[in-house]
């Protein structure tokens, strides 16, 4: 039987996954990346401290959001060493100097929350919906099922589908929870790609949707080297099953009639489908459709999140913990608020541009800490510190005083700051400019209403969720489409199963 003809836009997680799977299914796949490298926004830079050369993870940072069927099925699985801190997460509130252990046992969590922040809710039931909802979501990837809440309800039941998937984020929390720091702790996903009210219709389900991948069981963890090993070992598993993978290639027109991409240096790929695995804007470069083109401006895509990566020339050691690297390695969180109603109001000003930087959470990832475990030692330790909330229109070297500011939020809790000998402040408008994000977002569009959950796709075909707009042979799986770039590799997976359902 001869093969179909697909060709990908773009060589960033979802195109590599969507490809593979494409190529093991009897078509013939060609990939075109206008970047010099693949890996769309899992790739690395370098720095020079010391004479010595280091890499760092440049947009992506941890696994973790990505299907365990998926890295396994990719052969990724073989390829790639990774580890999860076992130790429980920490958590600080700078104003009041609290510090809570989020432990993995519901039981420990809910003395710990109750002892630390008088947290008198239903811990316990909040986990066990949550993992109810979550195996739902898991289980529609696995299958390549597109989202329903119709479906949704028949599975959860009528009142949790609401409360979690249609429902706000502020209802979801004060349904469960009496603590407000409780609350923050539980709800800060929902502004962790873009500064999603908390009132929005649809916000709750951002939640359970953030701790979706199951590579490590909901938790995130570290890759053997740094994270964009992983585009990279997949990049050599597709050319290793025959995949043409075309970097540094640009587009010059595509001729929908003759089902032909034509690039500036004169190549041209015939194809029976095409697949755009890029940011929602970039297609409409190339497709005139008025109406699609349309509905795509009227989208949301403001991103406020951004990331200091920070090189010490000593192990990393924090206050009050030990010195081993199960405890160095666990993920950290700094809150500069403590109520539902200041994370709100300090999300929406940088949304609205009120303010460059309006501390929020800071999320700390022990990347070094991480890669002793994984028995890789570098010259220098780690940190990297994703932070919120970062207005869209100016660069970190434009910002060094908020450069600053963000460290020595973090630095407050370490006992050898001094050690630190040299950062990297990347802001929405480097990550727009380096990553082709359309404004920012590191999931491209904003998980808001209208835009999340069985309304994130660019579909007006019944049936066939991951087309764009009304065209049968052209879809659209980059970050934009459900269930969001985060749950890494997952929209090309499910838009391969959509084309071959179909």
């Amino acid at each position: 039987m001869s093969k179909k003809k697909a060709v990908v836009i773009g060589a960033g997680v979802n195109g590599l996954v969507l490809s593979n799977y494409l190529q093991k299914n009897n078509y013939d796949v060609k990939i075109i990346e206008k970047s010099s490298k693949i890996g769309g926004a899992c790739t690395f830079d370098k720095i020079k401290i010391d004479n010595k050369n280091i890499d760092f993870a440049k947009g992506a940072t941890v696994l973790g959001m990505m299907p365990d069927f998926i890295f396994n099925d990719t052969g990724l699985s073989n390829k790639l060493k990774i580890y999860s801190p076992e130790y429980q997460k920490i958590v600080y509130f700078e104003n009041d100097n609290t510090e809570i252990n989020i432990y993995k046992d519901p039981n420990r969590l809910e003395k710990e929350l109750y002892d630390k922040v008088g947290e008198r809710g239903r811990v316990k039931e909040f986990r066990e919906d949550e993992n109810r909802v979550i195996k739902y979501i898991q289980e529609g990837y696995l299958k390549g099922e597109a989202p329903s809440f119709h479906k949704a309800s028949k599975v959860l039941g009528e009142d949790l589908a609401q409360l979690w998937i249609r429902g706000t984020a502020r209802n979801l929390l004060d349904y469960y929870f009496t603590s407000e720091k409780t609350k923050l702790y539980m709800g800060m996903t929902v502004i962790e790609s873009s500064p999603e009210s908390i009132d929005s219709e649809g916000s709750a389900f951002i939640i359970p949707l953030m701790d979706s991948g199951s590579v490590f069981g909901g938790y995130w963890g570290y890759v053997k080297h740094g994270i964009w090993q992983v585009t990279e070992e997949l990049g050599l598993l597709n050319e290793s099953i025959g995949i043409e993978i075309n970097t540094s290639s640009v587009i010059k027109s595509i001729d929908r009639e003759r089902k032909k991409v034509m690039l500036n240096d004169g190549k041209s790929f015939d194809y029976d489908i095409l697949i755009f695995a890029t940011d929602p804007v970039s297609p409409m470069k190339y497709i005139d459709n008025e109406s699609l083109k349309k509905s795509i401006i009227k989208r949301k895509y403001t991103g406020t999140s951004g990331k200091v990566t920070a090189f010490f020339k000593n192990k990393v050691r924090w206050v009050n913990h030990s010195d081993n690297d199960d405890s160095l390695s666990s993920f950290r969180f700094i809150f500069s608020v403590d109520n539902l109603d200041d994370f709100e109001i300090k999300s929406q000003n940088t949304l609205n541009g009120l303010k460059d930087y309006e501390p929020g959470y800071i999320q700390v990832y022990c990347e070094g800490a991480g890669q002793r475990k994984l028995g890789n030692d570098e010259p220098f330790d780690k940190l990297i510190f994703f932070t919120k909330n970062l207005s869209y229109d100016k660069k970190g070297e434009e910002l060094p005083h908020i450069h600053e500011e963000i460290k020595n939020k973090v630095f407050k809790y370490i006992s050898n700051p001094e050690d630190c000998i040299g950062s990297v402040f990347l802001t929405p408008k480097d990550m727009n400019e380096q990553f082709y994000f359309p404004e920012g977002n590191i999931d491209h569009m904003m998980l808001t209403e209208g835009q999340n959950f069985d309304k994130r796709t660019f579909s007006k075909i019944d049936g066939s969720f991951y087309s764009y707009g009304n065209m049968k042979d052209i879809f659209y799986c980059g970050a934009g489409s459900y269930p969001c770039g985060s749950v890494a590799g997952t929209a090309g997976y499910m838009c391969f199963k959509n084309i071959i359902n179909n």
